[in-house]
């Protein structure tokens, strides 16, 4: 672990959920999300904050001081976002999550802020550039191998593409990963590139042409304990994006 002093210390914005939680006599909406998402990101090196729904005006200043951003699992992306109409299985539309998220992935654009995009934040971008889902996948490729439900994460293969970003990061060829999902990407948005893809032809991960650093993954990294290369990866590309900045700053 990389030591977490003035010097070294980045900070990486995850977003989060707004849930019902019950604490005792509290029965409340509160800030939530699972500790394996920040566990990947502390265990990497660098320092999580969290980063709940709110106004999305206030996207641009939340970020500023962010080295990193991490757009993380959940709910369905609205599909009137892509101009779709809702399948029947689709999640109930989380608004405040859609919109607060969408501005703060395209303010870290602006800034050029290092991003990981998790599962859900996969999707959400590929929206934001311009792209579209398979609402149901169980339809559209006739598979539940992705969502197997119960809580339990199902484990798939995917193909890492050589040449890419994300193989300089996990190697090329195989890798086994914790999916949980039953929506997927169909067109890729503008400047997104596929990094890996199962065998059904699904794209499980991609990577951006632009410049900035984006990296997408349709599996859950954080929850495979024992393999980090993600996290590390983001924490290495936010500790020189603010090495950068310190020095365009002098």
């Amino acid at each position: 672990m990389v030591s977490n002093d003035s010097e070294s210390a980045v900070l990486i914005g995850v977003t989060t959920y707004l849930e019902r939680a019950q604490q005792g006599v509290w029965d409340v909406r509160a800030a939530f999300l699972p500790e394996q998402y920040l566990t990947g990101v502390t265990a990497a090196g660098g320092i999580a904050l969290l980063l709940p729904p709110q106004d999305p005006d206030a996207a641009d200043a939340a970020i500023a001081g962010m080295d990193g951003l991490i757009l993380t699992g959940g709910a369905d992306v609205a599909p009137e976002l892509y101009g779709e109409e809702r399948h029947p299985l689709t999640d109930p539309a989380r608004v405040d999550r859609d919109a607060w998220e969408l501005a703060l992935f395209r303010a870290a654009e602006r800034r050029r802020i290092p991003v990981l995009a998790i599962c859900r934040g996969l999707q959400l971008v590929n929206v934001a550039r311009g792209g579209t889902l398979q609402q149901h996948l169980p339809e559209s490729l006739g598979t539940e191998r992705y969502r197997i439900g119960g809580g339990v994460f199902a484990e798939n293969q995917v193909a890492v593409s050589p040449g890419t970003a994300l193989a300089e990061v996990l190697g090329e060829g195989d890798v086994r990963v914790h999916s949980y999902h039953h929506q997927g990407i169909d067109r890729l948005g503008d400047g997104l590139v596929a990094a890996a893809r199962s065998d059904d032809g699904l794209v499980q991960a991609f990577v951006d042409t632009s410049g900035g650093h984006l990296v997408g993954v349709q599996w859950h990294p954080e929850e495979n304990g024992e393999d980090r290369r993600l996290f590390e990866d983001l924490v290495s590309q936010a500790r020189a994006f603010a090495a950068r900045r310190k020095e365009g700053a002098r």
